[in-house]
Parts: structure tokens; sequence; C-alpha cells
């Protein structure tokens, strides 16, 4: 098998086929016919190379379980299926043939969570949980340092399980506040590996990264897609989605219950958005284009939270998605944009109220 990758190596055929079957997987993003404007044409393009920046990162430069580091693969410029803008994500590659440990400092973000998965995206556009555990669940020193072992065995204190077939573990962190609050820090090393350091690159797992890069842009794109047209064919302008299987199935948070939908809009109009708040740990609403990508919200208000947000005197919440502000309830900023998906998140809540929905015409 070397000797075959290294020859296309050598020869440069390798580099060629990656090449020839990127193409091939983009046609899944340019061949979108939901794609019906010049901007979300534009974000299609910068969509694949932001896909294509995760794959690697994951796949290539993050791949090796024995010697794992923690990576971002959401964050401002590289976005998958309608990230947090309140979160803090960090991945990293694991085996389940091994144990990790995982040590840091605790913080003041308000919620701090560890997830094992098995990533399938590239398979099936499935990341099923194969572990699952809360700070609320730990136990921290005197300073908030803390130590958590994972593996598919049992161990005192801290555990995070895994499965046979774990491939990433995340760590998610939720901010209320981000100018005020302190993240974690997170460190992870695996548990008597095989070798001191890692071994060099050599061209089977250089073809072996690229090949699984190429899956997962490919298995990605094509996910999220489906849930796009899912969403416009029977959510339009309303946030409705109660079955949350799918969601969990592609590595959704288990506390959160998520409502999804998709937003339309002619010139002119605002979409209004009006929901009773439940009892939650968390609770925020996000604005994304039509490939499940949050809005910049860099430099746009394209999402509020449970901190940010101006309730109603009876407690209810009003959200306006426009493209200005009309001095009526929580305004959510379209940024160039006619249409897209959304997501509102209840997380750690007793009960998950559907909310209701009109367009208005705004001059």
């Amino acid at each position: 098998m070397s000797g075959g990758a290294e020859d296309k190596v050598a020869s440069g055929e390798l580099w060629r086929d990656f090449c020839r079957r990127l193409e091939a997987a983009g046609q899944i993003v340019l061949g979108a016919d939901v794609a019906d404007t010049p901007i979300d044409r534009a974000e299609g393009y910068r969509y694949l190379s932001r896909l294509l920046r995760i794959a690697l990162e994951m796949h290539l430069e993050n791949a090796d379980p024995d010697f794992p580091s923690f990576y971002a693969a959401s964050h401002p410029t590289a976005k998958i299926g309608a990230d947090n803008p309140d979160n803090l994500y960090l991945n990293a590659s694991i085996s389940g043939e091994r144990r990790y440990r995982i040590t840091g400092k605790r913080g003041t973000v308000p919620i701090l969570s560890f997830g094992t998965k098995a990533n399938r995206y590239a398979i099936d556009g499935t990341m099923a949980s194969t572990g699952e555990l809360d700070s609320a669940d730990m136990t921290f020193d005197e300073d908030g340092r803390f130590e958590i072992i994972a593996g598919r065995e049992p161990a005192p204190g801290n555990w995070l399980p895994l499965a046979e077939d774990s491939s990433m573990l995340i760590v998610r962190q939720t901010f209320l506040d981000r100018a005020s609050e302190e993240p974690a820090t997170v460190r992870i090393e695996a548990l008597d590996p095989p070798r001191a350091t890692p071994a060099p690159l050599d061209a089977a797992k250089l073809e072996a990264g690229l090949g699984r890069a190429l899956a997962f842009v490919e298995g990605t794109a094509r996910t999220f897609l489906k849930w796009t047209d899912l969403f416009r064919a029977e959510q339009l302008n309303r946030l409705a989605t109660t079955d949350q299987t799918m969601f969990f199935k592609a590595g959704g948070d288990p506390t959160i219950f998520y409502l999804h939908g998709y937003w339309k809009l002619e010139p002119g109009e605002a979409l209004v958005i009006e929901t009773r708040v439940p009892d939650c740990v968390f609770w925020n609403f996000q604005l994304d284009n039509i490939w499940m990508e949050s809005l910049d919200y860099r430099h746009h208000r394209i999402h509020v939270n449970k901190h940010g947000a101006k309730l109603n005197p009876d407690g209810t919440l009003t959200l306006v998605v426009a493209d200005r502000d009309i001095g009526r309830g929580n305004w959510i900023d379209t940024a160039g944009h006619r249409q897209g998906t959304m997501l509102l998140r209840w997380t750690g809540a007793k009960d998950h109220p559907i909310p209701e929905t009109h367009v208005e015409t705004i001059g």
C-alpha cells in the first residue's frame, strides 16, 4: 500500500486526484437550487473553502489519536451546522482503543461540557454521542483545576466514557457575556502512547488524510443542505422542529432543545417572533445563511441570548428579524441577506415553548 501511495506522491497523481475529487464534491454546493441570490452563491464558494480548512485541520493536521491536540472546528471564519455564536468549540481526535487525560482550569464560563463522538459525517452524516460529562457533575480543586479520565472502562473521579468507535472529543463552552467571562483552559494527552513522539508523515498517511478530508467536505455539505431543504419546505418563517432525533444524530448537545426554521423576507419586511421563555439554564436565538453558517456575529447583531435580551413587561420575548432596527423588540440584523436558516435553543429547559411568528411590512 505504501509503495502505491509513494508512487502517487512522486508522480503528482495524488494531488491531481485530490483536486478532481474536491471539484466533484463542490457540485453538492454549487448545484444547490436554494442558492438563488448573488450573496448566497458567493457564500457557497466560501463555504466550500471553509469546510476544506476544517477538514484538513481535523484529518491531516490533528489526526493522530496517540498525540491529540485541541483545535477549533467552528469559529468566526469557519462554521458548520448552525454553529453557536455564544460557544467556544474545541475538538480533538481520539481513539476508543486508548485512554486520555484532560486537565485544565474551570474559568468562569457559565456552561462547560465534554463529549465523545463517533464522527461519521463522511459516511452517513451522523456524529453519535458515545459519552457526555457536564461541569455541574464534575469535581474541581479549590483553584478550579480539574482532571478527567476518558476511556472505555470507568475511572474514579471525573470520567468521560468512550466507545469502541469514538473518534472525536468535543469541549463546548457557552458564554452569556464574553466580555466579562473567563474561558476554561484545557489540554489533552494520551495515557501510555505507543511511542515517545509522533511518527513522521509518510505517503500512506497523506493519502488517507486527504481522502478523509474530502469525504468530510462531501458528507458535511450534503447533510446540512438536506436540513436547509427540509426547513425551507416545512418551516418557512417558522420555528417548529419538535422531533430532536435528527439533531442528536448529527452531534447536537443532549441538554439542548433545538428549534430550527427557514426565514425569507422581501425588502421592507420583518419577521416577528414571539414566545414565552421557559425556566432554563441558557437560551439564544441566531440567524444563519442558507449553508447553515451563523451570520457574521463579529460585526452584526445576528443573535441574542438570555443575558443580552430585553424581555417584555410580562416576561415574554419578542424578536424582530429585519434589515434595520424598527425600535421594537430585540432586533436581529439580516446582514445583507434575504433568506437563510435560523435557530432558537432552550438549554436545560423544563418545557419547550414553540414560538408564534408572522411577517410584517415595515415600509
